[in-house]
């Protein structure tokens, strides 16, 4: 069995041409931007800082913020070449095929698929609870803080403890209609939410920095016992794995708290690499693809820092932990405004309701994702083809955008929802892994084939400086985010792939494109390569 057989990166380029499976290119570089920036600010820049600050770091959150930052940077760089050279559809999937072969492409997409599905049925479930909330601090119904509905709210009851989450599935609904319709329509309408989401943000790093109380930054990393957490190993299943091997104390306070909290921040990053999947609709994507990854990354993370800089001024974690009934699991940046005596009514109102828009572009920008990595699967035969076919009309695969929503709405309408952002950091992780040792794989193939045809590497694509060592850093870099994840979480995760071998072997791979057509696979391989490098055939 040939599980590692690799699809050609010409190969790839090619099948993109085909006219029932040709997405049209209608993005630039600032549209990218604006997707990076959409997905990744949501409601992690209101909660994580302000849970992480009470149970694991104290004001060291800053320091974590810039360590998750840093990693997804690396790992920013790697998915810029990747996705400069090869301007495709499926993001990590479709780097992971070319450098490292269909068994690890399988794993990665399938991977893809469990991050961008449930994460956009999560947000979406989120997005439900913050329309009652918004519509309670307007006095307009929906849920208090006492749990009673009121008014107009987003949860009908059925009977028999079924509810329906009606603007969810309406939310879902405007969503997949936009994406179907045109990226570019849909990417102008995140443009607008994104432009009111940044105004706030900037708003509440604004009046935040207004109640800023520098003494409450010390101690700036607190120890364990701070948090009211004694040395030891606790659970074995919420355990990081780190520690679980290790025997290295509780990751709560000092160094290690600093680290595992790097690892539950980067929830708060999660979306970046969403920009990848889009690759095969940008114009030039030589030049705009890396533009848009990295600007949308930097301006994130500044962002991040900031807010998580403010927040340390505002609150004490023991504060934090106090105003939560939980222990500061349920705090968030409005827990920090609402401790302070003076601070304006308008605020919670204000952050409400960025949160709201912040949950809109956050959702449809995983839907993309989702469908764009399902796309590229199902274009190369690991998924039913059918799947990947696009409309003459909008230039876009309508029928897996709606199938795809309509998944989304059921699972967010009717179930509660309750998965662990742990489950969705890990899966990412895994696909940071993939793409940064891939670089250098990558090189070393096309190395060797332009060597075979006596030609030089004339490419202009983007390039990873100090390639391979910062590629290889950047891998190890992220397995180590993965280390800090509890073990119950590195469970699921195993489970996960397990269900994704049995359908990979029983399924993709008899009716993988490579395993039905690999005479065909070959011819375009040829083709492409005689037209990108102008030689007849490489020499074998």
């Amino acid at each position: 069995m040939q599980l590692l057989r690799r699809r050609s990166i010409e190969a790839t380029i090619a099948a993109s041409d085909e006219p029932e499976r040709h997405l049209r290119r209608s993005l630039g570089a600032w549209d990218l931007v604006v997707l990076g920036i959409s997905v990744v600010i949501g409601a992690g820049i209101f909660s994580k800082a302000a849970m992480v600050s009470a149970t694991q770091t104290g004001p060291a959150v800053v320091i974590s913020f810039v360590i998750a930052g840093i990693v997804c940077a690396l790992a920013a760089l790697c998915y810029a070449e990747f996705a400069s050279f090869m301007p495709v559809a499926g993001s990590a999937y479709t780097f992971s095929y070319a450098s490292m072969g269909e068994l690890v492409a399988w794993i990665i997409g399938w991977d893809l698929i469990l991050e961008m599905f449930f994460a956009a049925g999560v947000v979406a479930k989120a997005w439900g609870l913050y329309f009652d909330n918004v519509l309670h601090v307007f006095g307009l119904g929906g849920v208090g803080p006492d749990g009673v509905a009121s008014g107009v709210h987003n949860t009908i009851s059925l009977g028999g403890g079924v509810t329906f989450d009606w603007a969810t599935v309406l939310l879902i609904a405007v969503l997949a209609t936009l994406l179907s319709v045109g990226t570019k329509l849909s990417t102008r309408f995140t443009g607008v939410l994104t432009a009111i989401k940044l105004g706030i943000v900037v708003l509440i790093i604004a009046v935040g920095f207004a109640y800023f109380d520098a003494s409450k930054l010390s101690p700036f990393v607190p120890s364990s016992e701070s948090f009211g957490t004694s040395s030891g190993h606790g659970s074995v299943w919420t355990q990081t794995l780190f520690s679980f091997f290790s025997g290295a104390d509780l990751s709560v306070g000092g160094t290690f708290g600093i680290l595992a909290g790097a690892g539950t921040v980067f929830f708060a990053f999660i979306g970046f690499d969403v920009v990848a999947t889009a690759a095969e609709e940008t114009r030039n994507p030589r030049r705009n693809v890396p533009r848009g990854i990295i600007g949308g990354l930097l301006v994130c993370t500044v962002l991040y820092i900031l807010v998580s800089v403010a927040l340390s001024g505002m609150a004490t974690p023991q504060q934090l932990r106090d105003a939560t009934p939980d222990g500061g699991e349920s705090a968030t940046i409005v827990t920090a405004f609402e401790l302070q005596p003076d601070a304006p009514g308008w605020a919670t109102k204000v952050i409400a309701v960025g949160i709201l828009v912040g949950l809109t572009t956050v959702v449809m920008v995983l839907m993309l994702g989702l469908t764009r990595v399902v796309f590229a699967m199902s274009r190369d035969g690991l998924l039913p083809r059918g799947l990947s076919r696009t409309s003459q009309r909008f230039g876009t695969p309508v029928h897996l955008q709606v199938g795809a929503g309509v998944l989304i709405a059921a699972v967010t309408a009717f179930f509660p929802v309750d998965v662990l952002a742990d489950m969705v950091n890990i899966g990412t992780l895994s696909a940071f892994v993939l793409v940064s040792f891939g670089v250098p794989l990558l090189r070393t193939r096309r190395r060797r084939a332009l060597a075979a045809a006596g030609k030089a590497d004339t490419t202009d694509s983007f390039q990873v400086p100090w390639s391979p060592a910062l590629p290889i850093i950047s891998g190890l870099a992220c397995i180590w985010l993965m280390l800090q994840l509890d073990v119950e979480t590195w469970v699921r995760f195993l489970v996960w792939l397990a269900v994704g071998f049995v359908i990979y072997f029983g399924y993709s791979y008899r009716n993988s494109q490579l395993h039905k057509n690999p005479d065909d696979i070959a011819a375009d391989y040829r083709e492409a390569l005689q037209e990108a490098i102008g030689v007849e055939e490489p020499r074998r």
